[in-house]
């Protein structure tokens, strides 16, 4: 395993780079300089919106490429740039099926805020952790001023087994992904983060032999298969293990950090 060949480090947020009080350390910032300094160039991928990924990195958020949306927006060389977007009648399609599910929460995800029309504490209280610039309207279908790039739902109980058997009508036209253990996504067919990283490595002429990926659940699957350095953390989902060709410690464990001590160490300034 030689990890000097590495030029491109991504990593997912929730349940990988951040722990479970959705922190970043100040031992990945110091490390950050160090990569840097090397030419490493890092990359933050995540199911998240852009302003709150924006929000946990900002003292580095010029120097970094983002992936926000589970691949529907990439921001790199500070443009920001949407990759695929969904329609005004894929969203009445979809939200009209959401709403006739018990307990689901609907978030409409677009470029300047989400969108949400319930007033429950308790759920704002969930959702504002992900979304930072958010708005709650009476009618999702009528909101039209904005660029939509996925439809995220919410379910107290599982969104695998609350929601996801209630949708199979939208699978055939959407990318369906299950983002977390109350969260699934419904985004453009293309959509997802590897098919956003994948664009980036082919502008910056990166390989997969040099890029190192992180990721704990199945929205990270497409990005682990684009690195030979790909790991799962230990918190991760049983299918991200089966993919991934290295294991790590868990979030808690600062796992992402002990690797790139190793891939700092392992190139000579």
């Amino acid at each position: 395993m030689n990890l000097s060949e590495v030029k491109l480090v991504v990593s997912d947020m929730d349940g990988t780079l951040l722990n479970n009080n959705s922190e970043v350390s100040d031992r990945f910032f110091k490390q950050f300089e160090a990569l840097k300094k090397r030419n490493i160039h890092f990359v933050a991928a995540s199911g998240r919106q852009y302003q709150s990924i924006v929000h946990k990195l900002d003292t580095i958020k010029h120097d970094i490429s983002i992936i926000a949306e589970n691949g529907g927006l990439m921001q790199y060389k500070n443009e920001i740039n949407i990759l695929l977007k969904l329609s005004s009648e894929d969203v009445f399609k979809s939200i009209e099926i959401l709403r006739k599910i018990p307990g689901c929460y609907i978030v409409l995800c677009g470029r300047k805020a989400a969108y949400v029309e319930t007033k429950d504490d308790e759920f704002i209280s969930k959702f504002s952790e992900y979304y930072t610039a958010y708005k709650i309207v009476e009618d999702l279908t009528k909101v039209t001023n904005d660029d939509f790039m996925k439809i995220a739902v919410y379910h107290f109980e599982s969104s695998e087994n609350c929601i996801l058997p209630n949708i199979s009508g939208l699978k055939e036209d959407y990318k369906i992904t299950i983002s977390g253990q109350n969260w699934l996504d419904i985004s453009h067919k293309n959509a997802n983060k590897g098919y956003a990283l994948h664009m980036l490595q082919k502008d910056m002429g990166i390989s997969k032999n040099e890029t190192m990926v992180f990721g704990d659940y199945n929205n990270d699957l497409q990005m682990l298969e684009l690195a030979h350095f790909s790991y799962a953390m230990e918190n991760a989902h049983p299918n991200v293990k089966k993919i991934a060709n290295f294991e790590t410690k868990s979030n808690m464990n600062e796992g992402v950090e002990s690797v790139l001590e190793a891939l700092i160490n392992s190139k000579c300034i």
